[in-house]
């Protein structure tokens, strides 16, 4: 866990500014639950290193608690969202707060849009972006996929999932919670494990805890495997975790030399990001 943010988060406290509840209804089939704690949304936005670039993508902004903190640093921002009166509020109430937004000297833009089925080349072009937000927990495993097929834009993302999904993407191996996501998200990006967030700084309050986390993406992020190829071995690993590898890869028809790998011998969680990587392209070369 960063320094920075070691600290924890309790109940939101009377002294506390937080939104109004009412101005914006939270909607469960869209899997919102509107953050009220403003010291918790200035330590999510300040998550942001922003090291080089300026462009940001907010998903699923809701009532803005969390934008108007990202609006304080020198970028240009693009929130999107799926619910029509969230986006009718930031662009009315929200942006009322802010007279430099009316006099357009901050460049920020909220858009209607689902996120997994959005063409991101339409927003910032060719330019790398940063992405943040309180993500919608029943998509969030889904929008981290999408970051990693684009990552060749996206240098950073941080914000906040449930926290036992947040913990299993930042987990090293011989754990119990590494798995699927930890293997591909790691190929790529450096995670980190931030902070924890309680359910009561939300309305509604989720059942659960929440997490927030950062990846910045390796300064070689190249694979020395086909990526595909890495995706079906960690896949088809972990979907058998509690065989061996020399069993649960046996659709691979590996030779029996490769078969008495030591390598072989082990249940997926306990292979490195990097050893996975390395038995791909072993599994590789046998397929010619």
């Amino acid at each position: 866990m960063s320094s920075k943010f070691k600290k924890h988060h309790h109940s939101v406290s009377k002294d506390r500014k937080t939104y109004p509840e009412t101005a914006v209804r939270a909607k469960k089939h869209l899997g919102q639950h509107f953050l009220q704690d403003e010291m918790v949304a200035k330590d999510i936005g300040d998550t942001l290193t922003l090291n080089g670039y300026k462009n940001v993508i907010e998903i699923g902004p809701g009532m803005g608690v969390l934008t108007k903190y990202i609006l304080q640093k020198d970028v240009d921002l693009i929130a999107m969202d799926l619910d029509v009166e969230s986006i009718e509020y930031l662009t009315t109430s929200f942006a009322l707060e802010y007279p430099e937004l009316r006099k357009g000297k901050m460049k920020f833009k909220v858009i209607e849009g689902d996120f997994l089925k959005y063409d991101l080349k339409t927003l910032f072009g060719e330019e790398p972006y940063a992405i943040t937000g309180n993500f919608p927990y029943n998509i969030s495993s889904q929008i981290l996929f999408k970051t990693i097929e684009n990552r060749d834009q996206i240098p950073e993302f941080t914000g906040m999932f449930q926290k036992e999904v947040a913990q299993r993407i930042c987990e090293k191996h011989g754990s119990k919670a590494y798995g699927i996501l930890s293997v591909l998200t790691q190929a790529f990006y450096d995670a980190e494990y931030l902070f924890t967030v309680p359910p009561d700084v939300f309305n509604p309050p989720p059942k659960v805890d929440s997490g927030v986390l950062r990846l910045i993406r390796k300064t070689n992020y190249a694979l020395s495997c086909n990526e595909k190829l890495l995706f079906t071995v960690v896949k088809t690993a972990f979907g058998q975790r509690r065989k061996t590898l020399r069993n649960s890869l046996k659709t691979f028809q590996l030779s029996d030399e490769i078969r008495k790998m030591d390598l072989l011998s082990k249940r997926p969680e306990q292979l490195s990001v990097t050893q996975f990587i390395e038995l791909t392209s072993i599994i590789e070369k046998l397929k010619g």
